[in-house]
């Protein structure tokens, strides 16, 4: 038979041959670091036999692929240890993740792991690695593997199998599934694996966590352990270095450190923001007051209960409901807005509307509130109360393009106070959607069109639509190479037609507005918790919850710091004294812990000469200066949002 490589050569194999001899055929060096194939695009086993005709390319270490493969062996290998070294443990699911693996336990009543574990747990994991253990792959049937798994005592797998005959299309029944057995260890897994455990070369454990069964809190409480796996040691290291550098940039260890914000379970993923976290908070504010003003949008304010029948009219009620909070006053069940757009439609709909009114541009810094469960709260980065810099545009159909095309222009603006530069993703339908095809088609249309005729480079992120309509994400990545999305703008005939909004055309006949709906920071808390991420605590000037203190060398030097700390607030600084009895060096090594961008060291000559004697975060002494020129040139940066 024939198979054809990527670049179209012909590569002649016996019948029934498979992926590691294909590698065979094209060079032993090949052979050996082959991890995997993709047949017709589809990556499968070195062993699966192939067919006729088909395209192939044989993945290695070096490929994403063969990463994924890689770290899919990984935790199979963990699970292999974990169960040895705790007998009675119960397996869920483990699968690959962006830069490693994990795997979900279910220990024995009493039994706690923590990162204390992990050594044990490693050296068990290197001795299957060791071993070179072949992955190899069974097919059986469903009530051999219900048999199998229930003899184990190993509830999630045959819940598992269970759901997945039950979900199948009835057109394609499950008869039967895969396992994949790596020496003493098999578990139920549809693949695909790479040869052997000799190939997870540099791997590590990093975290424990819990998580809930399938994600639902009225479930078990699981283990999730956390690991990563590269092709090289190299790899390995780099990666760890990261990890570190990351843990250092921790938005909550610097929340903590910097008296930023406080987190809960008094109300867990509702952070309370400390008067430093505050400055910031009202800085990102102004900024998002002014530009909105500038680009012609007006502010709303809108209630954050409503009567369900809204979100049923929205169509939330039948999408996003489990997201949603709930409550009844006075017999009538009422709902917590997870969004703001269907406020804004009532305050479009409360006047008549000409096409010559269009666009109408309405923003808010919008409270809204998702259910996310417990297991997935993170800091600011996930959280349940969240403060959106939301704006909905009513438009005609032909001012999508420049609405649009302005909504980027104001998240490049906006990006650009930060240094960060966006890469866009154009997300089209979701399974999960309301609306006609015919709807989808025409909304994905303008938004391709509004970018392709700006020149505009994206990435197409299919099926990751909203699921009312398309979507232009904005993306960050970070001092350390992280991606973040931070904006998006979505165009959406669906709500218009729900809500029956209408304007009355040149024609003098009614017609449908298009919404889109707008955020560009995407919500104040999450931001935020990026900021400090990406700035590892030390913002710039303008952002800074303290941008200048004043360090008296003895108390006697008190009155004038405080004489000093007066006129520089004058000047719209923020500024406080470290008046505690302390020698100045400890004053100044806490003054750059807690990155305040300037120190102003005061002492006899200071005060006798009305100078100040400044040191800049990071850079020391810049010699000494007047209090008024040092307080007119700081004003000047933090207006030029330096």
């Amino acid at each position: 038979m024939k198979v054809f490589l990527p670049d179209g050569t012909e590569l002649e194999l016996e019948d029934g041959a498979s992926g590691a001899d294909a590698a065979r055929a094209i060079g032993e060096g090949l052979a050996r670091a082959a991890l995997g194939i993709k047949v017709d695009g589809d990556l499968r086993d070195l062993d699966a036999p192939l067919e006729d005709g088909a395209k192939v390319e044989i993945v290695t270490g070096r490929d994403d692929d063969g990463l994924w493969l890689i770290r899919h062996d990984a935790a199979h290998v963990l699970a292999a240890a974990v169960m040895e070294l705790y007998p009675g443990v119960k397996i869920s699911i483990g699968p690959p993740i962006e830069d490693g693996f994990y795997y979900d336990f279910d220990f024995p009543d009493g039994t706690k792991v923590s990162e204390e574990d992990f050594e044990a747990i490693e050296a068990k994991m290197r001795e299957h690695i060791k071993a070179d253990e072949h992955f190899e792959r069974e097919d059986v049937s469903v009530a051999t593997a219900i048999e199998r798994f229930k003899g184990e005592g190993q509830d999630y797998k045959v819940e598992l199998i269970e759901d997945l005959v039950e979900n199948a299309d009835p057109a394609h029944p499950v008869e039967s599934v895969s396992l994949y057995r790596n020496g003493p260890f098999t578990d139920l897994c549809r693949g695909p694996h790479g040869p052997g455990t000799k190939d997870v070369k540099a791997f590590k454990l990093t975290t424990v966590a819990g998580a809930y069964w399938r994600g639902n809190s009225d479930n078990p409480m699981l283990t999730r352990i956390y690991g990563t796996a590269w092709a090289s040691k190299e790899q390995l290291a780099e990666h760890v270095r990261r990890l570190e550098e990351a843990r250092e940039r921790d938005h909550r260890k610097l929340g903590r450190e910097l008296d930023l914000f406080l987190l809960s379970e008094l109300s867990p993923g509702s952070p309370f923001w400390l008067p430093h976290g505050t400055h910031i908070w009202n800085e990102l504010t102004k900024l998002w007051r002014a530009t909105n003003v500038e680009r012609g949008y007006t502010e709303v304010r809108t209630p954050i209960l409503y009567d369900v029948e809204l979100w049923k009219q929205s169509g939330h009620w039948h999408v996003y409901r489990d997201n949603m909070y709930f409550t009844d006053v006075e017999g009538k069940p009422m709902g917590l807005k997870p969004m703001n757009c269907p406020a804004h439609v009532q305050i479009y709909k409360r006047d008549l509307h000409s096409y010559r009114d269009l666009p109408i541009r309405y923003a808010e810094q919008g409270l809204v509130h998702r259910h996310e469960p417990s297991g997935t709260l993170h800091g600011l980065l996930r959280v349940r109360h969240i403060t959106q810099d939301d704006a909905h545009v009513f438009c005609r159909e032909d001012q999508i393009e420049e609405e649009v095309v302005r909504c980027l222009d104001f998240g490049f603006f906006i990006y650009d106070q930060f240094g960060f530069k966006p890469r866009l993703e154009l997300s089209t339908r979701p399974e999960k959607r309301v609306g006609s095809e015919e709807m989808w088609d025409r909304a994905e249309a303008a938004l391709k069109q509004a970018l392709e005729n700006q020149g505009l480079e994206y990435d197409l992120n299919e099926g990751d639509g909203a699921f009312y309509g398309p979507k232009i994400d904005l993306h960050m990545t970070d001092a350390i190479g992280r991606s973040w999305q931070l904006g998006t703008v979505q165009c959406d005939y669906y709500m218009p037609e729900r809500f029956e909004l209408t304007y009355m055309g040149a024609d003098n006949q009614e017609h449908r507005p298009v919404m889109i709906h707008r955020a560009l920071m995407g919500s104040f808390e999450r931001f935020i918790g990026i900021m400090i991420e990406h700035y590892a605590g030390e913002f710039p000037l303008w952002l800074s919850p303290v941008q200048a203190r004043v360090l008296p060398i003895a108390d006697r030097h008190l009155d004038y710091a405080r004489e000093v700390a007066g006129q520089v607030r004058a000047e719209g600084i923020r500024v406080d004294v470290d008046d505690r009895t302390e020698s100045v060096g400890k004053k100044i090594r806490e003054g750059e812990l807690k990155k305040v961008p300037y120190m102003l060291v005061v002492g006899d000559q200071e005060a006798s000469a009305g100078q100040v004697a400044v040191r800049k975060h990071r850079e020391g002494d810049l010699g000494t200066q007047a209090v008024s020129d040092f307080a007119a040139s700081l004003s000047a940066a933090i207006l030029a949002r330096e």
